[in-house]
């Protein structure tokens, strides 16, 4: 298996994904390999079913290929254990999901404190203040995600990914349940803290819109790679 160059954060090596029930065996990734630069924004594309979702997952490590493997910074994702890959996720890898994924029992700030808490970080509550404020929500910090507004909820989602500042963000459809101004809003914000922070982004998304803004865009075709464009 090649190795990853000094340069790469993420490797995804001859990945295939099949499922087997009753009615046979279903092929959801076909082959598919590319990596990414440090630093790099990547939008995974294509249409519904493709395979788009399992293979963010695959990246995660959150899914297991039938065959090939992950890379991430120089680690193989599938020589580890779930409790290691576990590990691993809590230090690299930072996630924003359609449906925000927020803990409806915990206020803002102390959603976005949570992974700093898990890691130890005896500066959690600065920390998540500061990041909440760089967000916009210096002024909710004590609100519960049901009187936020969805763009406020997913502003708190990108807080609390970005506040460990993880060397890879995954984000799997981060507008889907947006309205367009409000996605457009939440987008820039994401694309701003992912520059700051030097962070490797790579979202799934059908809006050509938001994958043209990135560095690469990804198609994937009934389970295969369809074609790999760089920006202009």
């Amino acid at each position: 298996m090649p190795s990853s160059s000094a340069n790469e954060i993420i490797a995804v090596r001859h990945v295939f994904k099949s499922v087997t029930d009753a009615t046979g065996t279903l092929d959801i990734l076909r082959d598919v390999d590319f990596s990414l630069p440090c630093g790099q924004s990547a939008a995974i594309v294509g249409a519904s079913g493709s395979g788009k979702s399992t293979l963010l997952s695959i990246i995660a490590g959150l899914d297991t290929p039938t065959r090939g493997t992950v890379v991430i910074d120089g680690i193989d994702l599938f020589q580890l254990d779930e409790d290691q890959r576990a590990a691993l996720r809590a230090e690299k890898i930072g996630f924003v999901f359609q449906s925000f994924q927020l803990l409806g029992n915990l206020t803002a700030l102390e959603n976005v404190m949570l992974p700093l808490e898990l890691a130890g970080r005896r500066d959690a509550r600065a920390a998540a203040t500061r990041m909440l404020e760089r967000v916009g929500l210096g002024a909710r910090l004590r609100h519960y995600p049901k009187v936020l507004s969805g763009g406020e909820q997913q502003r708190v989602a990108l807080a609390r990914a970005f506040v460990v500042q993880p060397a890879v963000l995954l984000a799997d459809e981060p507008t889907g349940s947006l309205d367009f101004a409000t996605g457009a809003k939440v987008m820039e914000l994401m694309f701003d803290l992912n520059r700051e922070q030097g962070t490797t982004l790579v979202l799934v998304t059908h809006d050509q819109g938001i994958a043209r803004s990135c560095d690469r865009r990804i198609t994937i075709e009934a389970g295969a790679i369809g074609g790999i464009e760089s920006a202009a």
